[in-house]
């Protein structure tokens, strides 16, 4: 007999689901609400796997309906919305898809922050709307040799600092913990870092330690010719405060990845012209999300195979 997978309904794409249909023998889990209740209290057992995303996740709840679930796949690198201590306390195994994104989210990363340096955005609507013949476009500010501050130091705050080197830039990091062997000037807080650099790139894991960590004294910090570029969870950033610092010019510009509240994006930053703005996708290339499917597959596999999974939580 094949084992027996949930897939999340509306998480995955339908390439990834048909791949998972020829393997397993599966259902649709429906999404948060009545549905899904009622769905688990009738056929909540049976069920060995899921498939989902990191904005779905597995929580205490959904597991303690699920009694014989072993092993959680994820197509995505946040774990926020997983509990991990109850799952580990179940010994359900969760794996995720870490690593093969490093590097299209560090490329978004420093194509926000040249699109708000070189001002693209304005510069493209300035051309369009027939500006250029009669008026010069505003200057704008260069990147190279500039100071680049990174909150979070992981997987990907790595390729970002790589990408930096190619602009000759000077980099320093924020983490609670230095980085062992790190070459990078290790900043105890995110305020100083925010003090010190030019160019303030967020790539900190999201969850409840670091909800807020970039708060409206960190803001204050960066100063009124600093940007700031969020490629990790809006949940990092104290939204309100940023819009108050972005209006008031207090900071120079935003590039802006995610929010505290996707999809929903307040208003008073789509009115602003000193941000840029991106429907969280870090990780939207083919090759990336080709690479991502592959490694929820591979997590399944090792684990029905009795191997260690490849990424696992």
């Amino acid at each position: 007999m094949r084992h027996r997978l949930l897939i999340q309904e509306g998480a995955l794409s339908p390439t990834l689901q048909a791949r998972l249909q020829e393997r397993y023998e599966t259902q649709q889990l429906p999404r948060p609400g009545a549905e899904r209740d009622a769905f688990l209290a009738a056929n909540g057992k049976g069920w060995e796997a899921i498939a989902t995303t990191a904005g779905y996740g597995c929580d205490a709840q959904l597991a303690s309906s699920l009694p014989d679930l072993k092993v959680v796949s994820s197509f995505g690198v946040g774990l926020d919305k997983f509990d991990l201590p109850a799952l580990a306390e179940r010994g359900i195994v969760v794996g995720y898809t870490p690593d093969v994104l490093n590097d299209a989210v560090a490329d978004l990363a420093f194509a926000l922050l040249l699109a708000l340096s070189r001002r693209i955005v304005e510069a493209d609507a300035f051309v369009r709307r027939g500006d250029w013949p009669s008026k010069p476009f505003p200057m704008a500010t260069q990147v190279a040799g500039k100071k680049l501050g990174i909150v979070g130091l992981g997987r990907i705050g790595s390729v970002v600092a790589r990408r930096a080197s190619g602009f000759d830039m000077e980099v320093r990091y924020h983490n609670r913990n230095p980085v062992a062997g790190s070459p990078f000037v290790h900043e105890p807080t995110a305020r100083g870092l925010a003090r010190w650099a030019d160019f303030l790139v967020i790539i900190a894991a999201g969850g409840p330690q670091a909800r807020h960590l970039v708060t409206r004294e960190v803001l204050e910090a960066l100063g009124p010719r600093g940007y700031l570029i969020n490629v990790s969870r809006g949940s990092v950033v104290d939204e309100a405060a940023l819009i108050d610092h972005l209006q008031q010019k207090r900071i120079a510009g935003a590039g802006l990845d995610v929010f505290e509240t996707e999809p929903q994006v307040p208003e008073a930053l789509r009115q602003l012209d000193n941000v840029v703005l991106a429907p969280h996708i870090g990780s939207q290339t083919e090759e990336t999300r080709e690479a991502m499917a592959q490694r929820v597959i591979d997590n399944l596999e090792a684990y029905f195979a009795g191997r260690a999974l490849p990424s696992a939580a």
